[in-house]
């Protein structure tokens, strides 16, 4: 454990699936959560599915936008099928940013966009999973408009 890392969280039972064709960025995530939370690198959802059976079972997915562009929305109702009660947040770029609201709009629970920090990404996190540490989840000040335009940060 290291230094900066509450007990409570490190110990949480709780588990997340960095799912994602980039390897810089699942290794990133990876990284960045690890010390507070059960994290596991996945290159596609068909892995996901895989290691999910049985006790395994994700709480939280961290999911490549490339994901969506290249299957569609529908991706988010496979997740959420396949692990009833997931959340999913969809990582992705501002370019990208039209796809993951397509994402939103199908259920996604929000959106982490690169560049990524440890602070931006643990305070998602915990949002998502009503931990501690939380940050609001409706962020004021973001271009745009609509509810799934609000949930990106």
């Amino acid at each position: 454990m290291q230094i900066g890392v509450e007990t409570a969280k490190a110990v949480d039972q709780r588990r997340v699936f960095v799912v994602d064709a980039d390897e810089i960025t699942r290794a990133a995530l990876q990284f960045m959560l690890h010390d507070e939370i059960e994290t596991h690198e996945l290159a596609s959802p068909e892995e996901a599915y895989a290691k999910g059976v049985d006790w395994l079972r994700p709480d939280l997915v961290l999911l490549g936008v490339s994901f969506i562009a290249e299957r569609g929305s529908g991706l988010v109702g496979d997740f959420q099928r396949t692990f009833p009660g997931v959340r999913l947040l969809i990582t992705c770029s501002v370019k990208e940013e039209a796809t993951a609201i397509t994402a939103l709009e199908a259920g996604a629970h929000g959106a982490l966009v690169k560049p990524l920090t440890l602070e931006s990404v643990r305070r998602k996190v915990d949002t998502v999973l009503g931990r501690g540490g939380a940050a609001p989840l409706i962020q004021l000040g973001v271009a745009g408009s609509g509810a799934a335009r609000a949930r990106l940060s």
